[in-house]
């Protein structure tokens, strides 16, 4: 039986996508390349050695999706397809609700046709509500979103958490990401947005690059130590390894179940720039820019459900992302 990855070929599929090859397990991808290429499905093969199936599709095209199931014997999925940008979904909202509400309810219906019995769906920690103490953790609460992204993850939790009680023979896992960073240490494989860079990561390795002149820090005001946004960073490897063990452990646990997955410590914007400084040996100009609207003060992650259901934390430290995120963008440079 096969592992169906949607999404498979962008940032966090791919990662996961290697470390699911490594395990030995059979896997089939299928993306629509909307913000990812070709060339990461070749390295991915070169990294493993391993060849895998590939579908150039769009999963909300569920006519394509079901030929996908009847051409493969799929027993489990990871959905990773989805939009994922908090300022551009506050300018494209319809785009971002058809896509992932969208693609979700399209995979949704293929899996209860074909009966498979495994789910992990990539959610984020954009669920919380912004007014909650930190560190969150799974039962803090949720809704009052601050942007159409992470109104989408929402709803489509909900979605999820109905699809449990009506099918007996589905076993779902909600995974709430915080912010993956960091690159294959390989250097081959890493974040590379199309177009001017969303994240912070890509922006910072980009003007580090030579490409853009300076980067842009977006609100210097909020209550924090140094009045930039404080986030949880976490490598995209142990991500990966998370969706893995998610894997494995889905069996021995409930019908839906929901992990954050993060290191539990949070960074502000200015400490990221020194950090990359430090360990990278190069300067990064920046200028403060006004708060952009969707954006929260701060969010970090409580850990202790993953750790001591899952038996899973993050191994690399902040010094490590940062180093393996330069490492790829020199490569894709040609520094």
């Amino acid at each position: 039986m096969s592992i169906l990855v949607t999404g498979g070929i962008g940032y966090i599929g791919s990662h996961t996508i290697i470390t699911l090859l490594e395990e030995g397990n059979d896997i089939i991808a299928v993306d629509n390349l909307s913000n990812s290429s070709l060339d990461v499905l070749e390295k991915i093969e070169l990294i493993t050695r391993k060849k895998i199936k590939f579908y150039n599709s769009d999963v909300r095209d569920k006519s394509s999706l079901r030929n996908i199931f009847l051409d493969n014997k799929i027993d489990s999925v990871i959905h990773f397809a989805a939009l994922k940008s908090v300022s551009e979904s506050i300018n494209s909202p319809i785009e971002y609700y058809d896509n992932n509400i969208g693609s979700l309810l399209s995979i949704l219906d293929i899996i209860k046709e074909f009966d498979v019995k495994k789910f992990i769906f990539s959610s984020s920690a954009t669920v919380y509500d912004a007014k909650n103490i930190m560190p969150v953790n799974e039962e803090s609460s949720i809704g009052n979103t601050s942007n159409p992204y992470g109104t989408s993850k929402l709803i489509a939790e909900k979605i999820l958490q109905d699809t449990a009680i009506s099918l007996p023979h589905l076993s779902i896992i909600i995974l709430r990401y915080f912010n993956p960073v960091g690159a294959h240490p390989s250097g081959l494989i890493g974040e590379n947005p199309k177009g001017i860079p969303n994240n912070l990561i890509p922006y910072i390795n980009q003007v580090a690059a030579g490409e853009i002149d300076h980067l842009k820090v977006y609100g210097n005001d909020y209550p924090t130590h140094d009045g930039t946004g404080i986030r949880d960073y976490i490598h995209v490897m142990d991500l990966a390894k998370g969706h893995l063990v998610a894997l494995t452990e889905i069996g021995n646990l409930g019908k839906l179940s929901i992990f954050n997955l993060g290191t539990g410590v949070g960074y502000s914007v200015l400490d990221i720039i020194h950090t990359f400084e430090k360990v990278n040996s190069v300067k990064i100009p920046f200028r403060f820019y006004p708060r952009r609207s969707g954006d929260i003060a701060e969010c970090w992650a409580e850990i202790n459900k993953s750790k001591e259901v899952l038996n899973w934390s993050a191994r690399y430290s902040l010094e490590d992302m940062l180093k393996d995120s330069w490492r790829f963008q020199k490569k894709l440079a040609g520094l």
